[in-house]
């Protein structure tokens, strides 16, 4: 069998690739992998590490909205959709599995031509353009959220590395906190902006810090490897503030912490949830709004806050995030409400879709 996954661009369509990708693997180590690209995207990096397979084909990025520019998207797709179909043949490909973006699209109609069976995985709230085609072209598709409005809609969750999606925080907290100069005992608040850092959060964080010190918080800031902030007195006897620039091991950080404030991408919602950490959404000013909606699901089920970046103060942070970190009670009840939300087993559900697809077109 062979798989072909089309999820480049950024971390949040390559992520749930390759994890799918390793549950392929666990479950038939002979299954033959390969991931479309761009000499553009993260995967040129992401998906080599992984031990995957890489076809490059020539980026078409697509409007995200309907404009004049889209008008000339077939007539660029021509060179890259032919790219694609070469892929599927050379691999003898039994499936495509798409993720979103302007890597899918090609794959989904270069699939749709030759007879590939498809699989559609939509990541956010709010689907995007190549993943509402792509659902024209299949019955499989799976979503990350239960009230999706795409067709034949199968809510599974994201897909999520392995070690997130297996983590047990209680079991890990003392390596955790430990791998970070943290107390072992004090409650914790671990704040990132993804990848990047974001700067509105980690002013909004440094100048709070010194107001969670004193009401016994320590607090793990993950400020972006680009980003510099000022130096921070320390206080002797205050609890740990404890800046670095990237963590690269998400599951001991979220092992080390009780809340988290951050963004609210689709995969850090999904990553939360699985985990049973409570947060403090702050979803991005820009874009079509697709964060809120990652986030709102699991709000509502009591398992986050949710603020507007525009109403992240300092105060909001002393009126809101605090009173959480300050009651045991309430931290356990938020954590209870975004586990039960949580989906660890998306990988292998998707699995299950990319088999029943085979067997589908196999049967006529």
């Amino acid at each position: 069998m062979h798989v072909v996954l089309a999820g480049g661009g950024t971390a949040g369509h390559i992520e749930p690739a390759l994890a799918l990708a390793d549950a392929l693997r666990r479950q038939d180590p002979t299954v033959g992998i390969t991931a479309l690209g761009t000499e553009r995207g993260l995967e040129t990096r992401l998906v080599p590490e992984r031990g995957y397979e890489l076809g490059l084909i020539p980026a078409v990025p697509l409007p995200r909205k309907p404009t004049p520019e889209l008008i000339t998207v077939p007539g660029r797709l021509r060179g890259t959709i032919k790219a694609a179909e070469q892929i599927l043949e050379r691999t003898k490909a039994d499936c495509l599995v798409g993720f979103g973006g302007y890597v899918s699209l090609p794959g989904y109609l270069a699939a749709k031509r030759l007879g590939v069976p498809i699989v559609v995985h939509e990541a956010n709230a709010r689907p995007g353009l190549a993943n509402k085609i792509g659902s024209r072209y299949t019955r499989m598709v799976a979503v990350s959220t239960p009230d999706s409005k795409l067709r034949h809609a199968r809510y599974i969750g994201i897909p999520l590395r392995r070690a997130i999606a297996v983590l047990n925080r209680g079991a890990v907290r003392a390596e955790g906190r430990a791998a970070f100069g943290l107390d072992l005992n004090l409650p914790t608040l671990l704040v990132t902006g993804g990848s990047q850092g974001a700067r509105r959060l980690n002013e909004v964080v440094q100048s709070v810090v010194p107001q969670l010190q004193r009401s016994g918080i320590q607090v793990l800031h993950a400020v972006g490897p680009k980003n510099e902030l000022p130096q921070l007195d320390h206080m002797p006897g205050m609890p740990p503030y404890v800046p670095v620039p990237y963590v690269d091991r998400m599951d001991l950080a979220y092992a080390a912490a009780d809340m988290m404030l951050c963004r609210a991408g689709a995969m850090t919602v999904a990553e939360l949830s699985a985990v049973g950490l409570p947060a403090a959404y702050v979803p991005l000013p820009i874009g079509n709004g697709e964060q809120r909606l990652n986030a709102q699901p699991v709000v509502k089920a009591g398992g986050g806050l949710l603020v507007d970046d525009a109403d992240l103060t300092a105060d909001w942070i002393r009126s809101n995030v605090l009173p959480v970190l300050s009651d045991p009670h309430r931290l356990h009840d938020m954590a209870r409400a975004a586990a039960e939300f949580g989906r660890p087993d998306a990988d292998e559900l998707l699995v299950g879709m990319v088999h029943e697809a085979i067997a589908a077109r196999r049967q006529g």
